[in-house]
Formats: C-alpha cells, sequence, structure tokens
C-alpha cells in the first residue's frame, strides 16, 4: 500500500493505480550467489571477480536502473506480473480463477449465454477478465462479457449501484456504447455488451489487431501515427457531447482514454462509463493526483480528453504532463486545444469546460440527439453523494502528497552541501562571537575586582548590537520545522 494509504476495516480495496517503486537496500553471500531481491539476465554477468566488493555494488546499481525502468513504464508497471513480483502479499490471488467462477455461477442462472473463448489479457486492468461469448437464440451475434472487481472508489450502496446499472443499461444514445445486462454484488460486477470486431480508437491509431495482448499491442507500436485533421474534429466531437450527457445526468466517468473509446461506422462511443460507480480508479490517476487543480470529476474527465486529443494527433499517448512544447503539427486549432488544457499555466489555473470545448473551432458542429435520463431523484441524490466522496479522497490524497513533497524538498534542503556549509559558517561566527564575549565579560569582572568603575550607558551604547542580540541556533530550527511529522517517510517496497 502507498504510505498515504490508511487501512479500513472489512474487506481491503486496493488502488492498481497506484505506482509501485522498489529499492534495493542491500546484498548479500549466499551459497556464492549474489542476492538482491531479484532474479533477472540485466545487467550482465561475470565468471571472475563476480565477488567482489565493486562489481556487486556497480550490478546493484545497474538492478536499480532496471527496476526504475519497469516502474516508471506506465503499461509494465500495471502488469500482473511485475505487481505481483514487487508486492507480492496483495497480489497473490488468482483473478483469472476468481472471474472463472463468479461467470460460471451467471451462466448456470440464465442458460441462454454461451462462452466462446476468453480474452486474455485483452485489458491492463488486474481485476478484469474479458470473455467472447454468444446468446443461443442469436448464434451468429457475438458479445463482450467482462468480469470487473469492485475498487476503492465505490460509494454507492448496492442498492443505489444497482439501480444506477439499470438506468445505464436503458439508455440509448449514440454516443455511448450499449449496455445490454449487467449483475452486481457485494464485490464485483458482471456486465455484457455488444462486441466491437473493429476494436478501440487506440487499436485504429496503432494499427493493430483488436483481439491481440494489450502489451504486444501498445507497448510499443512500430505503425502508430495521428489521425487527419476531419477525423480528429469528428471523433472529438462524438467523445465531447458523450462527455457532456453523462454529467447533465449527474453521473461520473473519470476513465476517458482510447482504449475506452470504441469506433463503429465513423461513430466513437464511449464505454465502461460504469467504472466511476463500480468505484475503479482511473488509468490516469497517477497523473492528476500531482495536480491540485484537477480535483473535480469534470475537471478529470476534461484532462483525460486532453491525453485523448494528444494521442488522436500525435499517434501516442504525451510522455508526461504538463506539456509546454507541441510538436508540430499543421493544426494550429487543435494544438490551441490542447494548450488550454495540458499546458502548465491550464493545468495550475484549471481546465475548461466541457460546453467551452464544444464551441471551439476544433470540432464540427452538429446537433446531438438527446438522451432519455429517466432516473429517480433518490438516485440522483445517491450519485451526487457517491461523486462528493470520490473528489474528497482524491483531494485528501493530493493534499498529503503536495505536504509530502514540501517535507522531502526541505529535507533536500537542510541536507544540501551549499546549506551544510552555510551553516558551518554561522557556526564559527558564534564561536568566534562567544569567545570575544567571554573575554570580555573576564575584563569586566577584572575591572570590578581592582575598583574601577562599570561602563557608563554612553561607552555601552557604542557597542555592536551583536553583544546585545544573540540569534537561536539554526539546528533548533529545523528540529522544531521537522517535528510535526510523526509518520516515517517510505523506505525499501512501497508505492508512492
Amino acid at each position: 500500500m502507498s504510505f498515504l494509504d490508511k487501512p479500513v476495516p472489512g474487506r481491503l480495496l486496493l488502488d492498481d493505480t497506484v505506482p509501485l517503486t522498489a529499492v534495493i537496500e542491500a546484498s548479500q553471500n549466499l551459497q556464492s550467489h549474489t542476492v538482491c531481491g531479484i532474479s533477472l539476465p540485466l545487467p550482465p554477468k561475470k565468471l571472475i571477480g563476480n565477488m567482489d566488493r565493486e562489481f556487486i555494488a556497480e550490478r546493484q546499481k545497474g538492478l536499480q536502473a532496471y527496476l526504475d525502468t519497469i516502474t516508471q513504464h506506465p503499461l509494465l508497471s500495471s502488469s500482473l506480473t511485475v505487481k505481483k513480483f514487487l508486492d507480492p502479499n496483495n497480489y497473490s490471488a488468482n483473478y483469472t480463477e476468481i472471474a472463472l467462477q463468479q461467470v460460471s455461477m451467471f451462466f448456470r442462472s440464465d442458460p441462454k449465454w454461451e462462452v466462446l473463448e476468453p480474452l486474455r489479457d485483452m485489458g491492463w486492468r488486474i481485476r478484469k477478465k474479458y470473455f467472447l461469448i454468444k446468446n443461443k437464440e442469436q448464434p451468429k451475434e457475438r458479445y463482450l462479457l467482462s468480469w470487473v472487481d469492485l475498487g476503492p472508489d465505490k460509494f454507492l450502496t448496492d442498492k443505489d449501484l444497482q439501480s444506477a446499472m439499470k438506468l445505464l443499461t436503458g439508455l440509448s444514445t449514440p454516443y455511448l456504447c450499449p449496455l445490454l445486462f449487467s449483475s452486481t454484488s457485494e464485490s464485483s460486477a458482471l456486465l455484457i455488451r455488444p462486441f466491437s470486431e473493429r476494436g478501440s480508437l487506440r487499436d485504429h491509431i496503432c494499427k493493430v489487431k483488436p483481439r491481440e495482448s494489450y502489451l504486444k499491442k501498445y507497448c510499443n507500436p512500430k505503425k502508430s501515427q495521428g489521425l487527419e485533421l476531419e477525423h480528429i474534429k469528428l471523433y472529438g466531437r462524438q467523445i465531447l457531447e458523450g462527455l457532456k450527457l453523462l454529467h447533465d445526468s449527474g453521473m461520473f466517468f473519470g476513465h476517458l482514454h482510447t482504449s475506452n473509446v470504441i469506433v463503429d461506422d465513423g461513430v466513437c462511443r464511449l464505454t465502461d462509463v460504469e467504472n466511476g460507480m463500480l468505484g475503479v480508479p482511473s488509468a490516469l490517476r497517477p497523473s492528476f493526483t500531482q495536480l491540485r487543480k484537477i480535483n473535480t470529476t469534470e475537471s478529470i474527465d476534461v484532462f483525460c480528453f486532453g491525453h485523448l486529443l494528444y494521442e488522436m494527433t500525435y499517434g501516442r499517448p504525451p510522455d508526461s504532463v504538463p506539456v509546454d512544447h507541441f510538436p508540430a503539427v499543421p493544426y494550429s486549432a487543435v494544438v490551441s486545444v490542447l494548450q488550454s488544457i495540458l499546458s502548465t499555466e491550464a493545468c495550475k489555473g484549471g481546465m475548461p469546460a466541457v460546453s467551452a470545448l464544444i464551441r471551439t473551432p476544433c470540432v464540427l458542429l452538429f446537433q446531438p440527439r438527446s438522451p432519455d435520463f429517466r432516473g429517480c431523484r433518490q438516485l440522483k441524490e445517491a450519485l451526487k453523494a457517491a461523486k462528493e466522496s470520490l473528489e474528497k479522497r482524491l483531494q485528501e490524497e493530493q493534499r498529503l502528497l503536495h505536504q509530502h513533497r514540501r517535507l522531502t524538498r526541505a529535507q533536500s534542503h537542510h541536507g544540501s552541501e551549499e546549506e551544510r556549509k552555510r551553516r558551518k559558517i554561522l557556526a564559527r561566527k558564534k564561536s568566534r562571537q562567544s569567545t570575544y564575549e567571554n573575554e570580555e565579560d573576564v575584563s569586566v569582572r577584572n575591572n570590578n575586582n581592582s575598583g574601577r568603575s562599570l561602563p557608563s550607558p554612553e561607552q555601552t551604547a557604542h557597542r555592536s548590537p551583536l553583544h546585545q542580540f544573540r540569534p537561536p541556533s539554526l539546528e533548533k530550527c529545523f528540529c522544531s520545522f521537522f517535528s510535526w511529522h510523526s509518520e516515517p517517510l517510505p523506505v525499501a517496497l512501497t508505492k508512492t
């Protein structure tokens, strides 16, 4: 767990989007082998001199760099293999077996469905599994069944969650992928929707086959490229319209990215819109957690749209955010929209509204069909309360992260070479000042003992102010500054 997380009673809902870090603290000699907690072929070994202290230190440094590369990669770091290796206590369960058990129980209660094949590693989520199924009454049609474990942002009661899922199942709108069936329990949800053979928007950008493993498709795509301006404008408008429909209905999404957009016959449809209500954390949560102005569900969706627009334009997601230097493209209108969302000024000042983005010249203008949201008042209030709870958890984590950063910077400054030199100079000045004052006190006592009179007020007034004021110890100031932080900083293996 992250050092920001606090244990809660009952079932532990892990946030799989929290990135892991691994620190090699030491090595040891065990049966003529160097053990650093991992067994990887990199960095290279050698037969002679492999027990030298310098070689072990160099190899440990190389292994640390290799681990850092893995944990900082957005796809590799979220894979089950890496999670299980670095955090075996929290990732020891067999999620595929759990999903199969849940799906088997469902098919026993509704025998009209039949599993055709499991779609292994189709998505990046560890606690979400996919199956290709068919309806025996419509044997030629193919459907996608997904099983997902509930996440830490699930704030709806079981009753309200079932009502919200029923509302989604009954929606009919061109910009949301239809949800045909949903079933929720205390720990998971099972969902059925149409299967798109043409794949997601990311599949179109990367030019890959939809059914392949996501690591093979997206880890290092060789043919990916940005879309034409006509498609960027059309798809961007349709996606924004889908977001606006959700916001107007009081629902919250937070999971917008190119893999959650299905493209079919020139129409973009948002999929997995139920993730927010199921409590599943956003794939981009590690990015917007660093930015305190992105603290509402609406601003999260706009931030995610900026990521998506960048990927549609350049054929790849941005390396990091904020982005202040955009590669040259012939679409100046698109770059202006990207700057309004992903630039440093935008991230510090706040995200534009969806309605404002729809009015930009970057998108085509047409009148969409309005959906019919007929949710009861009680459900709308429950959705509003759940959205506020989600935002509160995000804001609290952002506050704690901000405090941790300030403390880390202060500690780094206190331990810097420049600061140590400054403290030494002050200590020498203080020592010389104390020596001078002691000599003066001795001189005064000697004069008093010899019968001489004390110095006059006029003589005292000409003395240096340093004789009258002694500054407090700098070390005491720093001790007072750090004394408020009672929790230890993360070391060794933590989620940050």
